[in-house]
């Protein structure tokens, strides 16, 4: 930000009115001297186009003050939004608009490195990780060809490589939170554009809606993530009916969620969302499909809770777009 002289915006608006003020006053005034000496017509016409032209200078000065560092900070906002490379908006007008220009900024910057961080973090931890399991995957595989293993021994090597399994299984998991935050799915979409394939992908569920041609706040591939994962689970729970019901709302389009599977034991619901929380481990659960599908609705300015367990019962709530 230079260090050149703002106007406050009170100085801005104050000036922009007492001059309008004046320049009909001194309409009136100019018009009473000089319409006896000119004649009033010439006297109105030419006060009509000074008074234009300062009206004019008024207007340009408010649109260079104000409007256009407004306009500079939501194309920068939006370029943010949908991770376009974007410069820093050069005109910031008055102080407040400065101040408040200068403040979604820093705000954008330090969301942009927070979420960097924990890409890196992520990228580096699994990173990291790769060598041991590939190490513990080499020393399983050799000690099988080698055979002459004993029952314990057997079962020991069995279970060594479960763990590496399911360590594999939570890296590429963590890989996906990660990504699922960081993805941009801007658009719309309709359940209706999902159903048939979404029917063929779980051909055990029967698939009913109910305002399917509700546009919701989504793209069609991040609303695909996000019901896959939902409805993967309902038939992990023995389910074979699932009901997605859109509906508008004043706060934004809802999406709901239920099933007639076995649902979610009571213990069990205040966690279905936490990461790595699962009670299928031994089959291969990793606890983080729903931790993923709530990253990836939270990334969107939507919210998923669990309104029911048992018959499971998921709301999804998306905020209404900001427009105009």
């Amino acid at each position: 930000m230079s260090r050149h002289w703002r106007p406050p915006l009170a100085l801005v608006l104050g000036g922009a009115l007492a001059g309008t003020l004046a320049l009909s006053f001194a309409g009136l005034v100019a018009l009473r001297y000089l319409g006896p000496a000119v004649g009033f017509r010439a006297a109105a016409a030419g006060l009509a186009l000074g008074i234009s032209a300062g009206t004019a200078g008024l207007g340009w000065l408010l649109l260079r003050l104000l409007l256009r560092p407004v306009k500079a900070l939501e194309a920068y906002a939006l370029a943010q939004e949908t991770g376009v490379p974007a410069p820093v908006p050069a005109h910031f007008g008055t102080r407040e608009t400065a101040a408040t220009a200068l403040r979604v900024i820093a705000m954008a910057e330090a969301l942009r490195d927070r979420e960097a961080t924990i890409r890196a973090y992520t990228d580096h931890v699994t990173h990291e990780l790769k060598t041991p399991v590939a190490a513990i995957r080499a020393a399983t595989e050799l000690l099988e060809d080698g055979g002459a293993l004993g029952p314990e021994d057997a079962r020991l090597l069995s279970e060594i490589e479960g763990a590496r399994v399911q360590l594999e299984a939570q890296l590429a998991a963590l890989r996906g939170a990660a990504q699922a935050r960081e993805a941009r799915h801007l658009g719309q979409s309709r359940l209706a554009d999902l159903v048939e394939g979404l029917g063929s992908e779980f051909p055990g569920l029967e698939i009913e809606t109910v305002g399917a041609t509700l546009s919701l706040p989504l793209a069609a591939e991040g609303l695909r993530i996000a019901l896959v994962q939902l409805l993967r689970n309902a038939a992990e729970q023995g389910a074979t009916r699932v009901t997605l019901v859109a509906r508008p709302s004043e706060a934004g389009p809802t999406l709901e969620i239920a099933d007639n599977g076995a649902g979610i034991a009571a213990g069990n619901a205040a966690r279905v969302f936490d990461p790595f929380f699962t009670t299928r481990r031994e089959t291969g659960g990793t606890g983080m499909g729903l931790a993923i599908v709530r990253n990836l609705l939270t990334a969107h300015q939507a919210e998923i809770t669990l309104r029911s367990a048992r018959p499971a019962r998921f709301l999804i709530v998306f905020d209404r777009p900001l427009t105009g």
